[in-house]
């Protein structure tokens, strides 16, 4: 798995690219973000758009990024999911924790109120 990183204003994009599995990118994704969070970093929002497969231990890790994001006062969004990603947050029930968006510029100017 890859990650590209970039920003909108103060939101940081993060292009997830692969399987978000156990061992292929879980780790990857904490790491990145707790650094992120360490620079100060507090709004942002996850491009799921190019990951063919997400697994338990990947769903589990974007809850737990999630919720460390939560804890230091930032926000964490979901773009472009998947049809197969939408239906697990779906049967998961976490369609109802994360706020989802299909365009960019939609997303990005959802964290304007959350900025404030």
């Amino acid at each position: 798995m890859q990650i590209e990183e970039r920003t909108a204003g103060s939101v940081t994009i993060l292009d997830l690219k692969g399987k978000l599995t156990l061992g292929d990118g879980d780790t990857l994704l904490k790491d990145k973000v707790h650094s992120l969070l360490h620079q100060g970093r507090k709004h942002f929002l996850l491009n799921l758009g190019e990951v063919p497969y997400i697994d338990s231990a990947g769903i589990g890790e974007v809850v737990s990024t999630f919720a460390t994001v939560s804890r230091q006062g930032g926000t964490l969004k979901l773009l472009n999911l998947t049809k197969r990603i939408h239906d697990l947050l779906v049967i998961t029930k976490l369609v109802t924790v994360f706020e989802t968006f299909s365009a960019e510029s939609d997303a990005v100017r959802s964290f304007s109120s959350a900025a404030v």
